[in-house]
């Protein structure tokens, strides 16, 4: 399986951070080694002093597709899910200035929280599914999916023209404003509506 992420996709991100609006989504991967194994604690890794986290909402596909057409891209999934994007922030701003790739900021071992899954059929609309992140009791970040810049089924389309979809994949489709540093024993939780879906320490 392989984990495709979106940078940018929430404007009030984009604005925290100082970036551009991008014209098109902003892809990147993660390894399979990336993934946080379940029920260990998130180590802050020797290389960073500033790691943040970025809580997303997650779709896992279920089945092959290769140019997937917006108006079919709702067959291709039917869980959706919660998770961190772990950011090596200083790291992702050394390799941004040198314009390399963010590889080493957002893809080392342990950088993908990948909780629980949800049917899509609990869900009205994929298009508004609110979302947060709480760290130690309090309230980091706040999202609704209906303030993608692009939505899920957009997204699906856009990335099958470059990545073959398989049974297993993961699509981390952005993180939504109130990005900050993790300390060690800070606990991690994140809710999709009231629901539960992670816990995780940082150490």
């Amino acid at each position: 399986m392989k984990i495709i992420c979106v940078g940018r996709n929430y404007v009030e991100h984009i604005e925290e951070l100082n970036n551009a609006v991008p014209k098109d989504p902003v892809l990147f991967l993660k390894p399979d080694t990336s993934i946080l194994l379940k029920k260990q604690p998130f180590f802050i890794p020797e290389f960073s002093n500033d790691v943040h986290h970025e809580v997303e909402i997650l779709v896992k596909i279920n089945r092959i597709g290769k140019h997937i057409d917006r108006k079919f891209a709702y067959k291709y999934y039917d869980e959706i899910g919660l998770g961190i994007d772990f950011t090596a922030r200083d790291l992702q701003l050394q390799l941004k200035e040198k314009g390399l790739p963010w590889e080493k900021a957002k893809a080392f071992d342990g950088a993908a929280v990948i909780g629980n899954f949800l049917p899509k059929s609990d869900f009205k609309d994929v298009n508004d599914i609110n979302f947060r992140l709480e760290k130690n009791g309090e309230v980091q970040q706040v999202g609704n999916t209906s303030l993608m810049l692009w939505k899920i089924d957009t997204l699906i389309e856009y990335i099958s023209k470059y990545f073959t979809l398989k049974i297993g994949d993961v699509i981390f489709t952005g993180t939504p404003s109130g990005v900050g540093k993790v300390n060690s024993n800070d606990i991690l939780k994140g809710f999709v509506e009231e629901k539960e879906l992670f816990s995780i320490k940082v150490k």
